[in-house]
């Protein structure tokens, strides 16, 4: 995982349980999205990939009728960071 669960809540400002099942999937859909936009495989090592997904996953958690998808506010800033990444040599092999 590129983030852990204690670490988004506390970018997110919960401090209950009762999202933990949410906020882990949105985690993981966040992920997934970085592995498909640019065909790599990313760790918590790197930085720029761990900003993207708590991004994406706080744009998400913050508006729940999105269908996996960037708002139109965060599209921008997403692009550039999925472009940055695209090109990166910092992956997992």
């Amino acid at each position: 995982m590129i983030i852990e669960l204690n670490e988004a809540k506390d970018w997110l400002r919960v401090d209950t349980e009762n999202d933990d099942a949410r906020i882990s999937s949105l985690m993981a859909a966040a992920e997934q999205y970085l592995t498909n936009a640019t065909g790599k495989t990313f760790d918590s090592t790197n930085e720029l990939a761990r900003l993207f997904c708590l991004t994406l996953l706080t744009d998400w958690y913050d508006n729940t009728g999105l269908s996996g998808e960037p708002s139109q506010q965060m599209r921008p800033i997403i692009q550039s960071m999925l472009l940055q990444l695209t090109y990166c040599e910092d992956e997992v092999t």
